[in-house]
């Protein structure tokens, strides 16, 4: 028997969806193969590392298109690889 409409969408549903999200950020542009999304607690957690802010933003935009309409907390890291402003003082 269907779901009524509004109700929660099934965990299987859920699954297939972070399973399509995995494949998306390997295939484009973005190449994300260290980012992890995983169901916790009712919601999906998306948690990893980033090479820079552009990339944090692409990121959680494909997120939110392919995860729309379930609640998504996410702890991605920037791990800036920029030169240092100034030498080491030893």
């Amino acid at each position: 028997m269907p779901a009524p409409a509004g109700a929660a969408p099934a965990a299987g549903n859920v699954d297939y969806r972070i399973a399509h999200l995995r494949d998306r950020l390997a295939a484009e542009e973005l190449g994300e193969l260290g980012v992890r999304a995983e169901v916790r607690a009712g919601a999906v957690a998306v948690t990893g590392t980033v090479p820079s802010a552009r990339c944090r933003e692409t990121l959680l935009r494909i997120v939110h298109e392919e995860l729309a309409g379930l609640t998504v907390h996410s702890d991605i890291v920037v791990a800036e690889t920029t030169r240092p402003d100034h030498a080491e003082e030893l």
